[in-house]
């Protein structure tokens, strides 16, 4: 579940020179679709850069920053990203800089060749991490003190690793599920996935349910499936499972292992962000939404949508449609 008036989450970021350009969009983009999907700014944002000038990405696409990074006892989790020539743009001052704030910030993570920088100023010693797959042998060999894991990214304590911009993605779509719940992070992840099909452009409830939130087991993604095409008519867990080929057991331990969530949370989150798009995107009454949601009653929705939501559909429609 999420609600739409939690605790505003500011963030720094520290954008080195030779960065890619979707490293940079890796991190804000998610926290953007957050802010447009519940219609507050839960997470805000600056940037800096070591000298204050705008990051040239190598892209040739400039990035804007609000200012040097001059840290001084700010608590907000700082963000250090970084593609190419880190060592070339890292300078004593910037790794004090580093190593003072972090005294501080309630989180520090090294997005990409971001983890060389942490490393280089003794922040990941004796904690898990991993890097880019390219630079691998080479980091661990260089810090033998740091745990290095092969995942895309790792969260351990007060440090963030990752391993690229596709993983950071990952990273950013797991540090919401976790402030804002499973059925955000799943309503956001869809907004970052292109896939070609013939159902119809204007079924919202056709969309993609997984987006970004990587479905590896075959079974669980047939699962997914049947479960995107049934919007209106759930299937029961056990009829599901026998589609499926495998147990209603086994597909609940499937589903666990793969995204984290059992059937029926992916299956009532679904449904539910595809009604909350009906709320907003259309002027249905709640009655039919309902319906065509799987709901055997408005009144089952309402309660259910409320407590999802902690507001109402009528409050929802008023506040973002208004």
């Amino acid at each position: 579940m999420f609600s739409p008036i939690p605790e505003t989450l500011d963030i720094d970021i520290l954008v080195m020179p030779d960065t890619n350009l979707i490293l940079v969009a890796s991190v804000i983009e998610p926290l953007r679709v957050v802010n447009r999907i519940v219609g507050r700014d839960l997470y805000r944002w600056r940037i800096f850069s070591p000298d204050g000038q705008t990051i040239e990405t190598k892209s040739r696409i400039p990035v804007p920053v609000d200012g040097a990074f001059r840290p001084e006892k700010e608590t907000a989790p700082l963000f250090v990203l970084s593609s190419h020539n880190w060592r070339r743009n890292t300078t004593p001052g910037l790794k004090m800089a580093l190593s003072k704030t972090a005294r501080h910030r309630i989180m520090v993570a090294g997005i990409e060749s971001g983890t060389w920088l942490l490393a280089e100023t003794c922040l990941l010693d004796s904690v898990r991490a991993t890097t880019h797959w390219e630079d691998f042998d080479d980091f661990a060999s260089a810090y033998p003190q740091i745990e290095m894991v092969r995942e895309r990214f790792v969260i351990d304590g007060k440090r963030i690793t990752t391993g690229g911009s596709l993983p950071t993605v990952d990273l950013m779509l797991e540090i919401i599920r976790r402030r804002q719940g499973y059925s955000l992070a799943l309503e956001v992840s869809r907004q970052f996935i292109y896939e070609q099909t013939d159902r119809r452009h204007d079924d919202v409830s056709a969309m993609p349910s997984t987006g970004s939130m990587r479905v590896v087991d075959q079974r669980v993604a047939q699962a997914v499936k049947l479960m995107e095409e049934h919007i209106d008519e759930p299937l029961l867990l056990a009829r599901l499972a026998r589609r499926i080929g495998v147990s209603a057991r086994h597909l609940q331990a499937l589903f666990q292992e793969s995204i984290g969530v059992p059937p029926h949370v992916h299956y009532l989150a679904l449904r539910l962000n595809a009604a909350r798009r009906k709320v907003i995107e259309s002027r249905l009454p709640f009655a039919d939404i309902a319906l065509a949601t799987g709901f055997n009653s408005a009144s089952a929705f309402a309660r259910s949508y409320k407590a999802h939501f902690r507001e109402s559909a009528s409050e929802t429609r008023r506040r973002l449609q208004g």
